[in-house]
């Protein structure tokens, strides 16, 4: 298990990455868990939906612009400011639900990387006295994904990749508490924030193929998009069945 000082370590020494190689083992490892990763996507959308649904039914879902009489730039920024702020407590639920499902995912990966004993426990983080760090993480998710689309665009844009690693750092550093998680997720995001992007966006484009299968096929390709970070992850701190060595690379002050 890391220690929170064995993370900064390996973050501030990580050896730069090479785009090509991370997207050739995203795509293979996607080929090995896309059935898990669509039921992955399945359970967070579901219970996106029902949260949706709950909110929808105590008069707190949010409401949608009128564009009949065209685009007035003071009337869309106040009716999408106050639209954040109004999501605010469905974005935290729905980032708790995130986070646990895509650690748990996450495990699962692993797995199959290291030639690990199958194990499909979808809601491993959910049922081993988890649930407080994850609703705690889903706080700090929502808040700061809340602000960032408060100070619209580009915020957010750069948000989104610390943000990311949130899931993947607390799937194997379960026993950090929840600052060091963030911080740790911010090292590392800004550490390696152009290749993760990259690596995000390409990915994206990827598991948005499935349009192509009348529009549900997108359950079923969508989850590529987050094997990303776990090679990232993998490659930079690396899991605990692999030396030290191996993993903390040799420092190189050109990062991606």
């Amino acid at each position: 298990m890391n220690t929170y000082y064995s993370l900064s370590e390996k973050i501030k020494n990580a050896k730069a990455l090479d785009f090509g190689t991370i997207l050739s083992e995203v795509i293979e490892l996607f080929k090995k868990v896309w059935l898990k990763g669509f039921l992955t996507v399945l359970l967070i959308f579901l219970c996106a939906f029902v949260i949706g649904f709950l909110f929808s039914v105590i008069g707190l879902s949010t409401n949608i612009y009128n564009f009949n009489d065209g685009i007035n730039l003071e009337t869309f920024t106040s009716f999408y400011s106050m639209n954040v702020l109004y999501s605010l407590p469905q974005t935290i639920l729905g980032s708790v639900v995130s986070i646990g499902f895509l650690a748990s995912f996450y495990r699962i990966c692993k797995n199959y990387v290291m030639k690990d004993e199958d194990n499909n426990d979808y809601f491993y983080f959910f049922s081993n006295g988890y649930f407080s760090k994850i609703f705690m993480l889903g706080i700090i998710y929502g808040l700061i994904a809340t602000i960032a689309q408060l100070l619209l665009v580009i915020p957010y844009i750069y948000v989104f990749v610390p943000i990311s690693y949130f899931s993947v750092i607390f799937a194997f550093n379960p026993d950090l508490s929840e600052t060091e998680i963030v911080k740790a997720s911010f090292a590392l995001g800004n550490k390696k924030w152009l290749i993760s992007f990259g690596l995000i966006f390409v990915s994206a484009i990827l598991g948005m193929l499935g349009v192509i299968a009348c529009f549900i096929g997108v359950l079923f390709t969508i989850s590529i998009v987050y094997l990303p970070v776990f090679y990232v992850y993998k490659e930079v701190i690396g899991f605990e069945d692999v030396s030290e060595i191996e993993q903390i690379g040799v420092k190189d002050d050109s990062d991606y």
